[in-house]
């Protein structure tokens, strides 16, 4: 297992310098300035200007701007956005809360429809409840998130008034009260995202769970005798949860980096809602940490997959 870490920890390092030097690159070639305001300020004087941007090195080449950066980041300063003026970490750490309670508990709700609906559909195919339930898979993850998010507005915001649709992070109270509001303005984007992504891994679910069904090894724990539930949660759901647990890791970056259509409708400070404004704005050094951070965490995640599988399934070895 240690020398199976190790080896992947070194292919993560030439990946993520690869991916580093596309990122910037990309992002120093794209149209756009952001002290275009500044330049067409007349109140500016023009030697300002070039102070500004000498002192931020944009006029450097490409490959002194990379450099630069990426010993920044060894040392772990990740700079300044260019709007804000504000350290990009601690931008990223205001953000980070936000993200990670309302996405993830979205995936967490996602997670808790897809397992039991699409276990229990391939334990019955073709069935009343094996329809429905890909009935509404089919409808859920055919909707869009935008589209979903105003239904539920019209229907809990506008029409019943129940719960609020915009996200607000100046909550005048305390205590249980304080809780209860956060609640209140979180459960619609959570259902949002969550009904989507459940929809969506409810048919994996169902797919392998399928494919493992019909194996030998279940068909003589069943000529044993054992208990059909006992079969299911040892033998079929065990080995089922490989190729699903690959689709999860690949989906857990986007908790840290937001749903942004989502928090767009829903006006969440999270970073995903960061990630679209410093776009907008050609603040680079926000864009670059963001997606940066992005990369990293589907590596990681790939990583802790890979070693999930050895636990789900014995026969695979780390070598």
């Amino acid at each position: 297992m240690t020398n199976y870490l190790a080896r992947r920890l070194l292919i993560a390092i030439p990946s993520l310098l690869g991916i580093s030097v596309i990122l910037f690159t990309i992002l120093a070639l794209a149209p756009g300035d952001p002290f275009e305001e500044l330049a067409t300020n007349p109140a500016i004087p023009p030697d300002v200007r070039a102070h500004l941007r000498a002192s931020l090195g944009l006029d450097d080449p490409i490959h002194l701007r990379y450099w630069s950066w990426l010993t920044a980041m060894l040392r772990g300063e990740w700079g300044y956005s260019f709007i804000s003026r504000i350290p990009v970490d601690q931008l990223i750490l205001q953000r980070l809360p936000t993200t990670i309670a309302v996405i993830g508990l979205a995936q967490i709700v996602a997670l808790c429809i897809a397992l039991p609906v699409g276990v229990y559909a391939a334990t019955r195919p073709y069935s009343v409840f094996d329809q429905v339930a890909n009935t509404l898979a089919f409808i859920g993850f055919s909707l869009p998130t935008f589209f979903t998010g105003l239904l539920l507005i019209l229907l809990f915001s506008i029409h019943l008034d129940w719960l609020p649709f915009v996200f607000r992070t100046d909550i005048e109270a305390t205590g249980w009260r304080w809780w209860w509001e956060m609640l209140r303005q979180t459960i619609m984007p959570i259902m949002v995202l969550g009904l989507f992504q459940g929809a969506a891994w409810t048919r994996y679910v169902r797919a392998a769970t399928l494919d493992v069904i019909r194996l030998d090894h279940v068909t003589t724990a069943r000529a044993k005798g054992l208990p059909e539930s006992r079969i299911t949660i040892l033998h079929v759901v065990r080995n089922a949860m490989i190729p699903v647990v690959t689709l999860v890791a690949l989906q857990m970056p986007a908790v840290f980096g937001g749903a942004i259509v989502t928090e767009q409708i829903f006006r969440i400070p999270g970073i995903g809602s960061l990630l679209v404004t410093s776009i907008l704005s050609n603040d680079t050094p926000v864009i670059m940490a963001v997606t940066f951070v992005f990369a990293i965490l589907v590596i990681f995640f790939n990583l802790v997959a890979d070693i999930l599988y050895g636990w789900l399934d014995p026969r695979i070895s780390y070598r």
